[in-house]
């Protein structure tokens, strides 16, 4: 027995010296020359060399998480909710004392691509530090030149992160980094189109921090092509986040044109973008040089299982006379009920939906091409998760100004008139209206995205 417990006992002090040997030995350092594998990848032929730093940051996005909305640019305190409590962006305008002024290029290379500050603690992977690890040097060296010679100086002291115990107890993302970072550096496609391509999705962009799941330890479940689950989709703070990957992704069924002009300014004739993407397209994709945004898209039909789609837009209704858009035929007779207004035939769903949403979506869920999202066959609406439709309806959504589609338009939210039983009824109706045929959603299911 005593040589048992003494076993045990020698057992017990490994574990612990190998747990504080896992959380206090210190990683090492990414350094210059494993990043610059990637420089050549680093293209952009048509900008000057004073134009490639600010460049740089658009494709980083650095300004979507690190600004609020009543906030000047980069000077952070943006909220990110998460399972585990709320963290909230640094400052990283060059203030020396609430910003970056101090970094030297080493250690603003380690917080981008280690998770480390200047003091060596460890940052939340909110930051994309796993997915930075991927960029080129020469990015690096361009980024960190724009934020200590181009953005103004903020003093704004960082918000403290509201962590639940044991979460709050940073040292613990220093144990989660053994298992979570990948190899830094970039393996290129040989195509050079792909090759850029790749590269922004997944380095700069981050694509796969949202696009990908994580596990029950948060950690990505892949980074590169190459790994099966890479861009296959998620849920993103009660949005359910589509997969850009398989059959029924946007890119396997859009055309090169339609994936393109959803990127650039956030809307097609197929659908608009919401959540985080809003801001994605608002801040980066669409000041992305045209042959960025090209090699993107040539990358992600790439990803497609049958090597992208070819769908330009849905067949637009004929709606050169109003009685004809109201007798408008599909299946399952949906558009003729609603245009009947009868309270018999009309499910209550239907009646909601009638109410507050055939106005700009139409009675044949069809919309307005690159105005009002078509709802009929919108994968968003008809997404394993309910999840972005019942955000979406309870929080409205807001489409970004851009350079090729100047006009702001937004739908209102609906939480403070509709209840969690309404709101149910009405997403339960357009999952399974025209062609659509996905499953029902609960009351329970929109109170808990109310919370």
């Amino acid at each position: 027995m005593k040589v048992f417990l003494s076993m045990i006992a020698a057992l017990v002090v490994v574990g612990v010296l190998a747990v504080l040997a896992l959380i206090f030995w210190p990683l090492e350092r990414t350094t210059a020359d494993q990043l610059a594998l990637a420089d050549d990848v680093m293209a952009w032929p048509d900008l000057a060399e004073n134009e490639r730093p600010r460049a740089a940051a658009i494709a980083a996005d650095c300004v979507a998480c690190h600004s609020t909305d009543d906030g000047a640019e980069y000077a952070g305190r943006r909220a990110f909710p998460t399972p585990m409590g709320t963290i909230y962006s640094s400052n990283i305008t060059p203030d020396p004392e609430t910003g970056i002024g101090n970094y030297t290029l080493d250690q603003f290379r380690a917080a981008l691509v280690d998770g480390v500050d200047a003091r060596g603690g460890q940052l939340y992977p909110a930051m994309p530090y796993t997915n930075y690890r991927s960029m080129s040097e020469r990015d690096i060296r361009a980024i960190y030149s724009y934020f200590m010679n181009e953005v103004d100086p903020v003093r704004a002291p960082d918000k403290a992160a509201e962590m639940t115990f044991p979460f709050n107890l940073r040292f613990g993302v220093r144990a989660w980094k053994w298992l979570a970072m990948p190899d830094p550096g970039f393996n290129a496609p040989d195509d050079a189109i792909l090759a850029r391509g790749a590269y922004l999705v997944e380095g700069p962009e981050h694509c796969g921090d949202c696009h990908t799941p994580r596990n029950m330890l948060y950690i990505q479940d892949g980074y590169t092509a190459s790994d099966e689950r890479f861009m296959s989709g998620g849920d993103l703070q009660g949005w359910s986040v589509p997969s850009l990957r398989g059959d029924d992704g946007a890119p396997a069924k859009w055309s090169a044109a339609a994936l393109t002009a959803y990127l650039a300014t956030g809307r097609n004739a197929h659908s608009a973008t919401g959540g985080e993407m809003t801001g994605v397209v608002g801040h980066s994709l669409q000041h992305l040089p045209a042959s960025d945004l090209e090699a993107i898209v040539a990358y992600l039909r790439h990803l497609a299982p049958n090597g992208g789609g070819d769908d330009d837009a849905p067949e637009p209704a004929d709606r050169t006379r109003a009685s004809e858009i109201w007798l408008a035929a599909s299946e399952g007779g949906t558009a003729e009920i609603l245009a009947s207004a009868d309270p018999d035939a009309l499910s209550e769903g239907g009646r909601l939906y009638l109410d507050n949403c055939s106005a700009c979506h139409m009675i044949d869920g069809k919309g307005g091409d690159s105005v009002f999202p078509k709802l009929d066959g919108n994968s968003a609406v008809t997404a394993a998760s309910p999840k972005g439709l019942v955000s979406t309806i309870l929080n409205g959504a807001r489409l970004p100004s851009t350079k090729g589609a100047p006009l702001c338009l937004a739908m209102p939210g609906f939480a403070d008139r509709l209840s969690d039983v309404e709101v149910a009824e009405l997403a339960s109706f357009v999952r399974g209206a025209w062609s659509n045929k996905a499953g029902d959603v609960t009351a329970e299911d929109v109170g808990n995205l109310r919370n």
